[in-house]
């Protein structure tokens, strides 16, 4: 692709694209960068849409399979189906792995070999806005998985609190933590084998991450390091949302989750102007 085709169709820019671009965040290039990826996309809309499926699988096999042998356990307001416990941190690795997924391998391939980012550059585009566009489609994917996950958690009666509309924007704060942090993690890598890396951080989470049991099955000092895991925060949230009633405990993970996605949309930026416009 070459450069000039990255401003090839002007689009109304929103009032938040201009704020932060004052901010240094990136502003009105990030706008046409999600753009170009959307009509990517366009003609590969199976590849989009297969994300849904890994969640649900997990859901049926695990929630329902699984939850049968189960019975009950202990959610954050009372005892609560084996499958309603598990739905929401489903949904909370499902926005997980999606955006560690767009921001790391798609956007290392974009950096090293397709060579997309020194093309972007050329334009008037900024690092900024190349950080903060990616990150954008990042959450646009995870929003379209997270939406319909909760149309399938609706339908199976997994829903017990009315904030649970709340639950859609929370899984958007888990994929923009996680898609901050992929990215940034990304301009530090050199070969694909560092991708290992990546796997050995996300598969511990999604294990040990109360996804699967409660936090009281384990002692109190494994208790303390699995709260301070972003997936934990996340999983946190979106269970206080669709099975409890709304505590003020639950600003904890929104502040958590809010401060490392913008962490890591200032590191990604300033890396990616470091490595390509030295």
């Amino acid at each position: 692709m070459t450069a000039p085709s990255l401003r090839a169709i002007p689009l109304r820019i929103l009032p938040a694209s201009m704020l932060l671009a004052r901010s240094g965040l990136g502003g009105r290039g990030s706008v046409h960068l999600i753009e170009r990826h959307a009509r990517v996309y366009r003609h590969s809309w199976a590849v989009l849409a297969s994300g849904f499926f890994e969640p649900l699988f997990y859901l049926l096999a695990i929630g329902v399979g699984l939850g049968g042998l189960v019975g009950s356990v202990n959610g954050p307001s009372g005892h609560v189906s084996f499958t309603s416990f598990v739905a929401p941190a489903l949904l909370a690795t499902s926005s997980m792995n999606g955006a560690v997924f767009d921001s790391t391998f798609n956007v290392f391939f974009r950096l090293k070999y397709a060579k997309f980012y020194d093309a972007a550059l050329a334009t008037p585009m900024r690092s900024g806005d190349i950080a903060l566009g990616e990150i954008g489609w990042a959450l646009i994917r995870g929003g379209l998985y997270a939406a319909a996950f909760m149309i399938v958690m609706l339908a199976m009666g997994l829903v017990h609190s009315a904030w649970a509309v709340a639950a859609l924007p929370g899984a958007l704060l888990i994929g923009f933590a996680f898609a901050g942090a992929g990215m940034a993690a990304t301009t530090f890598m050199r070969s694909w084998q560092h991708f290992e890396f990546v796997t050995l951080a996300t598969l511990p989470m999604f294990l040990f991450s109360t996804t699967f049991y409660p936090l009281g099955v384990y002692p109190r000092a494994l208790q303390i390091l699995v709260e301070c895991t972003p997936l934990y925060q996340g999983i946190a949230l979106l269970r206080g949302l669709t099975l409890g009633p709304l505590a003020p405990s639950l600003l904890w993970p929104v502040l958590y989750l809010a401060l490392m996605g913008l962490a890591g949309l200032q590191v990604a930026g300033r890396r990616i102007s470091r490595l390509l416009l030295r």
